[in-house]
């Protein structure tokens, strides 16, 4: 049965950067393969230096037909990110360009919208109540659970604003897919109990296709000076989420050791605070994105891998980068907490290892103890990525989003 689906979402193809970028593409193309047709609404490209991109500019709306159904491109006023005020006023003035845009495209059967950012939820629902379809709220990261978490959101009246208007919209949907068990029963638990069904897991996919196990010498390594060394690298956004604090301080521990080298490879609002502190410590080197089709390069070049997540976000954000690791063949030590999705899955791989949040003692000695076997390590590696290649594939995600599509709609009878 071929499908009329409407995707709204905050990055699409060519915005790659970041990480919803690259899943909502792949969907779409896995929903296009299956012969539905698709209409995306989503922002002009500007994620990689948080400002539209030159050859985007010009136009505040830009629409293009596709064989397959359409793009529709809207300005996003970017923001700083660490300024939730003014992101939240930049994530309400895109919300309303995407609502004129999605209310103008052709009837779908079914319309999704990504949070965050949590307003495309309105314009998704605006959508399938004009229309009388089915809403889906497909939830990355919870909000404002991980504003208040990470202390960047603290007006009492603004929070409690935000909480209503989050549990408005986890009523309004027909369903409401997450990453993780842990944020299953977060948004659970601020529904009615007998609208606890409709909250969903589907994970994001590993890309065992485009990320590949490679040599650790390779040309990553020849550009930063790494021959030779222990790497140990966190690789993903330098986020407000992240504790680098916990590298400094195992930067500071391991500074005797000419063997070993930190690396952390990419970009974002912490980018600023780690290039400060990292320029003091000569076993630290600091890297920008690299091109996609370098992926696996750059995974390929670390010994050890770092997953990184501040107290108490594991319950309203799951950190995708662990697929790419274990995809690329690699160990990972984990600071996140104690029986979160992430670190369920490492002892399931048996990849690696999972301490507690923000705890630099336990986070050091578990490099000690990684560091003491190097051929353990790649034995994580290998078993990692057996492990990956049975999880969710695109194909698989995209299957998983159209049975429950069909189900809504009420094709698949």
């Amino acid at each position: 049965m071929v499908m009329r689906i409407q995707l709204q979402c905050p990055h699409f193809e060519p915005d790659l950067h970041a990480a919803t970028g690259e899943v909502m593409t792949k969907l779409v193309n896995s929903m296009v393969e299956r012969g539905h047709q698709v209409d995306v609404v989503t922002s002009l490209p500007w994620y990689k230096d948080h400002d539209v991109e030159a050859e985007w500019r010009g136009r505040p709306v830009r629409r293009e037909k596709t064989q397959w159904g359409s793009i529709s491109r809207a300005w996003p006023f970017p923001t700083d990110k660490s300024k939730i005020t003014s992101r939240a006023v930049g994530f309400a003035g895109f919300t309303g360009l995407v609502t004129a845009c999605a209310l103008a495209l052709p009837k779908p059967d079914v319309v999704m919208g990504m949070s965050p950012p949590i307003f495309l939820g309105d314009s998704a629902w605006a959508v399938a109540k004009r229309h009388r379809i089915p809403f889906v709220f497909n939830v990355q990261d919870i909000f404002p659970d991980v504003a208040v978490d990470l202390g960047a959101l603290t007006n009492e009246r603004v929070i409690d604003y935000a909480s209503r208007h989050e549990a408005s919209l986890y009523r309004r949907a027909s369903a409401v897919t997450v990453l993780s068990d842990d944020q299953q029963a977060n948004v659970r638990g601020k529904l009615p109990d007998d609208q606890a069904e409709k909250v969903r897991i589907i994970h994001n996919f590993a890309d065992t296709e485009r990320v590949r196990p490679v040599k650790r010498e390779n040309p990553y390594r020849d550009r930063h000076g790494l021959n030779g060394k222990t790497v140990i690298m966190y690789s993903g956004n330098v986020g407000l989420s992240q504790s680098f604090d916990l590298v400094q301080k195992a930067a500071t521990h391991f500074a005797s050791r000419d063997d070993i080298q930190f690396v952390i490879n990419g970009e974002g609002a912490a980018r600023p605070a780690v290039d400060a502190w990292a320029k003091h410590h000569g076993n630290v080197t600091v890297s920008n994105f690299a091109p996609r089709e370098k992926v696996s390069e750059v995974l390929g070049a670390a010994d050890l891998h770092l997953v990184l997540l501040k107290k108490g976000l594991a319950k309203s954000s799951t950190p995708s980068k662990l697929y790419g690791i274990l995809a690329a063949g690699r160990a990972v030590l984990a600071s996140i907490d104690n029986g979160s999705e992430v670190a369920t899955t490492i002892s399931k791989a048996d990849s690696g290892m999972a301490v507690s949040p923000d705890s630099p003692s336990e986070f050091i000695e578990a490099l000690e103890r990684m560091l003491e076997t190097p051929e353990e390590l790649v034995d994580m590696g290998v078993r990692g990525r057996h492990f990956i290649e049975t999880w969710y594939s695109p194909a698989a995600q995209a299957e998983a989003y159209e049975q429950l599509f069909l189900e809504l709609t009420g094709m698949s009878n």
